[in-house]
């Protein structure tokens, strides 16, 4: 910004300083909080967003077994595949079978997305007919007419009062045309036009003009311009709020000035609390200049705060090898031993909280123990074997099924938070609930729990649904299994859905229970299978987020989450009468973060489509040659 308008700016303001410190902002068109909200969006923008070089690869999981006690043994397999292992349940072998050839998983990231999407097009085309083509242009052209759109070059005083004046002289047309400017990603010469006409027009700029033209620059990498921004606004109001803090501390930290942004820190924690990212500003400029302790301070009080550290600040903290490497001069460098010791805290806290790592963080953790000096690690990109052994080093992952203790812990924790919690009740009665648990009781250890309901509907032809859940039924029968069929009362009535035949059928073949109708069948099916013991499945599509979220801490709802990804059944495709069911497959191992001492393992997130309730399928095998 020109010193000019500067000075412009300065006098403009500085009669103005009574009434800002007495709250009476006569020239401000936004209160404050608004401000901050508005704000911290304009600065998360990106300036230089990381694709990663990222692919995604698909591989096959393969069979499950149990622990806690159960025991296994192989049997041979029929034609179309079964598991390789096979559940001793009750002097009863069983097993279920699964498609061999890598096949898609409800947890396997990107999953979600695909399926959004593929919905999305669905429901475009079924309401095509729907739009009438005659309305369509009209209705655009209007919306594009209320757009203001800007220049492409700087104007001068009268060419923007001209402008003002052809659009009808709209009000907070400065802030309407920086709007714009910002969204346009428009040269910041036009915007500094932009503000001597404001400045000439009304004798001041406005507090949420200024802030404005501050996000702009910012995320423009104008630092030069944020310095002056900063000098005006300091000299003009007697403290900055949140919005403004953000930018000059993400501005200050990129550059040689970075000091001030620690600075900048310390008076924003006067007030609030900063956030993660403030924090993660501040500490990848420590490490850029080689101020490791300084990081690492910055980072345990980010962490004793509670907040989350953003994958960038992880990032940053794995470069810090190399730039304190680069960086001569320092008085209180931190050791490398204990640089690298916080860097496994790290890795381990990830491991504690299910954090994917993306694949730019995860190339900067090879980085890290690659350039580590006498300890030979190295670096490979790969996947697992459906047995659960790593591709590259051959080693094997952790099981996906739980220890007796995890097992029991959360056992004990699913039945108080979500069987006995207040909100089941609300679905059921407490007489009903009794009446299952005996049911239960008097029965054999299953070895699957089918949602008879949720099961039924995966065929779109609503006629069928007693034959399709006969036939999925039918084939865990086949191989052995004791079922419990969950089901509705409404079931049992004969209608063209509910077959009388069919329905008969189903309960010769299996164990079954019908709840009242305005039952909800979860609560059920979740005592069941944890009930029946750590080698019972159940067969869903319901993904259980609303009962996992009843569990009472992060820790439980990840052991959830890690028992539900091995226990939980999926029908793969249409299921035909006198067809085969096809389930989609069970990963053996545990998708987390691992190490056995010479090696780590870490899973990594080669997609942006991924759910938080999907895992990666490609790892990062890091071993150290001895």
């Amino acid at each position: 910004m020109g010193s000019n308008l500067i000075s412009k700016v300065k006098i403009c303001l500085k009669p103005l300083n009574p009434f800002l410190y007495q709250g009476s902002l006569a020239f401000l068109t936004m209160k404050t909080s608004q401000l901050a909200t508005t704000a911290r969006c304009l600065c998360t923008r990106d300036t230089n967003p990381k694709s990663g070089g990222r692919q995604t690869v698909r591989q096959n999981s393969g069979p499950t077994d149990g622990q806690g006690g159960v025991r296994y043994r192989t049997i041979r397999h029929r034609q179309g595949g079964l598991w390789e292992d096979t559940v001793d349940g009750g002097g009863k072998s069983s097993s279920l079978r699964q498609r061999q050839s890598f096949p898609k998983s409800v947890f396997s990231a990107g999953t979600a997305k695909r399926t959004a999407e593929m919905l999305k097009r669905e429901a475009s085309l079924a309401s095509e007919d729907e739009v009438d083509p005659k309305q369509e242009p009209e209705r655009k052209t209007t919306r594009g007419a209320r757009k203001v759109q800007p220049p492409d070059r700087p104007l001068s005083v009268a060419e923007w009062r001209k402008l003002k004046e052809s659009l009808g002289n709209p009000e907070r047309f400065d802030i309407k045309m920086i709007h714009a400017l910002f969204t346009s990603g428009a040269e910041l010469d036009i915007a500094k036009s932009l503000l001597t006409f404001a400045t000439m027009e009304t004798g001041t700029l406005s507090y949420e003009l200024l802030l404005r033209y501050l996000s702009l620059c910012v995320s423009g990498s104008h630092d030069a311009e944020v310095f002056d921004v900063y000098d005006i606004m300091r000299g003009s109001f007697s403290s900055l709020e949140t919005g403004a803090s953000t930018l000059f501390i993400k501005s200050f930290s990129r550059t040689a000035r970075w000091k001030e942004a620690v600075n900048l820190l310390q008076e924003v924690k006067k007030v609030f609390t900063p956030s993660s990212r403030n924090y993660g500003d501040v500490i990848a400029a420590a490490v850029l200049h080689g101020d490791m302790t300084t990081a690492w301070a910055l980072y345990d009080e980010l962490m004793e705060k509670g907040l989350s550290p953003h994958q960038e600040t992880w990032d940053a903290l794995f470069k810090g090898v190399k730039k304190t490497k680069e960086v001569e001069g320092l008085e209180e460098a931190m050791s490398q031993p204990e640089h690298q010791e916080r860097l496994l805290g790290i890795l381990l806290h990830m491991r504690n909280n299910q954090i994917y790592p993306q694949y730019s963080l995860a190339s900067s953790i090879k980085t890290s123990f690659e350039s580590l000096p006498g300890q030979k690690w190295k670096g490979s990109w790969t996947s697992a074997t459906p047995k659960g052994l790593c591709r590259c080093c051959g080693s094997e992952l952790e099981s996906i099924q739980l220890t007796v203790e995890e097992y029991q812990q959360l056992k004990d924790r699913v039945m108080t938070d979500i069987i006995q919690g207040q909100d089941v009740f609300n679905k059921t009665t407490p007489e009903e609930l009794e009446h299952f648990k005996a049911f239960v009781q008097r029965k054999p250890a299953f070895d699957v729990v089918v949602d008879g309901l949720n099961v039924a509907n995966i065929n779109k032809d609503k006629s069928k649904l007693s034959a399709t859940l006969l036939a999925v039924v039918s084939d865990l029968e086949r191989q052995g299994l004791t079922v419990l069929v969950l089901g509705r009362k409404h079931m049992l009535r004969a209608t063209r859905s509910w077959e009388r035949h069919n329905m008969n059928l189903i309960q010769e073949k299996a164990h079954c229970f019908f709840t009242d109708d305005i039952s909800e069948d979860d609560p059920f099916l979740l005592y069941a299978t944890l009930h029946s013991g750590n080698h019972c499945r159940f067969v869903s599509r319901d993904l259980m987020r609303d009962h996992k979220a009843c569990l009472p801490d992060g820790a439980t709802r990840r052991l959830f989450f890690k028992w539900q990804r091995g226990h939980q059944l999926v029908v793969d495709g249409l299921v035909v009468a006198g067809r085969r069911v096809q389930f989609q497959s069970i990963l053996k191992y545990d998708t987390t973060i691992q190490t056995s001492g010479d090696s780590w393992h870490v899973p990594y997130d080669d997609t942006e489509d991924r759910s938080t309730y999907e895992v990666p399928q490609r790892w990062l095998c890091l071993t150290q040659k001895h």
